[in-house]
């Protein structure tokens, strides 16, 4: 064979082979847990141990302030990180109760296999009234530059805490952290329109987390999810180099199909970005469940067959996936009520399942690179 048509050959095998390899990376689920910096130790063995059980890799945690015995678990409460007022950069303002609490957390997480996921504020605490709620409003906290200042300075605290135990700053943490979102749901409130007009906050707040970490961390960069499918993926954010991941919320079962989700991961695909189908849960009222406040117990058998189809279609289109979300203790079926507990839920062999059929399925987007093996 000639070198001539050698060359040529041997580029189509290397690109084939890479692109097989970019395929045959392998999917993952996890969970979310909000309120996980308030578990105690044995509680928080307790989870951990039924999310490794289940081959879940990433947990979602939260950084906002929380009370006691949230969602029938036994919680410490702690503190907002900005309890009285907004501190816009200055040091001693700021109560670190709630990142030293996550310190021992995510060591603890570590040690079952799985990586965090950390939402630095969330648009419930805004729009509930916290600092910024209260200084600026929910529509000033996303169009004026003051409190956009301010919120970069709490993002920067935050990126560059000092580990209590490991010495490093959370933004070399990569071994410990998959990603971090600078907020939940991001003008969830405020309707689609508004999140269009406002799409550059979401970049903003990227490019402030994105200069903190640097191009080359091993922690990934994400968007905090919307209400829907379609709400979640903007293009705007696609098109945004500091953006690694496109987060999607997605409660309507229209939403939870493989033929809804492709023409996402396509698109995904081509803007250079990742998905992550961050929210979903199955509601365990008879209602509908993209409006499940409370209603008549769904039949255990129809819920987990939902829990099955529904995470089966997010893994075909390729796309991992976190449950809302898994508890350590009994479910006490609190109004919207998607979760369920590890071990002695009726629902927990079927997420279990699912959860263990993405690890071993293909996936879109190539993680290995962010999630322990």
């Amino acid at each position: 064979m000639s070198p001539s048509v050698f060359r040529p050959l041997l580029l189509f095998v290397l690109c084939a082979t890479t692109l097989h390899t970019a395929l045959a990376a392998s999917s993952f689920a996890g969970s979310s847990l909000y309120y996980a910096a308030g578990l105690s130790d044995n509680e928080a063995d307790t989870l951990l141990q039924g999310l490794q059980s289940a081959d879940m890799k990433v947990l979602r945690v939260w950084l906002d302030g929380q009370g006691n015995n949230v969602k029938g678990t036994q919680t410490t409460a702690v503190p907002s990180l900005e309890p009285s007022y907004v501190c816009n950069g200055n040091e001693s303002c700021y109560n670190d109760t709630i990142l030293k609490r996550m310190d021992n957390f995510m060591v603890k997480a570590h040690s079952y296999g799985i990586k965090l996921l950390i939402s630095m504020h969330s648009f419930n605490a805004l729009q509930g009234g916290d600092v910024y709620g209260k200084k600026y409003g929910v529509d000033n906290f996303y169009s004026q530059p003051g409190p956009q200042q301010a919120f970069d300075a709490r993002i920067k605290h935050v990126l560059n805490h000092n580990h209590s135990t490991l010495g490093k700053p959370w933004k070399e943490l990569s071994d410990y952290i998959f990603a971090f979102e600078p907020e939940n749901e991001s003008m969830i409130g405020k309707g689609q329109g508004f999140i269009q007009s406002h799409t550059s906050w979401q970049c903003d707040r990227a490019k402030t987390v994105k200069g903190e970490l640097g191009d080359n961390s091993g922690i990934l960069v994400t968007t905090g999810g919307e209400s829907w499918l379609s709400e979640s993926v903007q293009n705007a954010w696609l098109s945004c180099p500091a953006l690694d991941i496109i987060s999607i919320h997605a409660y309507g079962p229209g939403d939870l199909t493989e033929g809804a989700l492709t023409p996402y991961v396509k698109k995904a695909q081509s803007a250079g970005k990742k998905l992550l189908l961050e929210e979903w849960g199955a509601c365990y009222f008879s209602t509908s469940n993209n409006n499940c406040p409370k209603g008549g117990v769904l039949n255990s058998q129809t819920r987990n067959n939902n829990i099955e189809k529904w995470a089966s279609a997010i893994t075909a289109a390729g796309i991992p996936w976190l449950y809302w979300q898994v508890l350590p203790n009994k479910d006490p079926h609190y109004g919207y009520d998607y979760e369920i507990a590890v071990n002695s839920d009726p629902s927990w062999g079927a997420l279990k399942g699912a959860a263990q059929a993405a690890g071993k399925a293909q996936a879109a987007f190539d993680y290995s690179a962010n999630i322990l093996q």
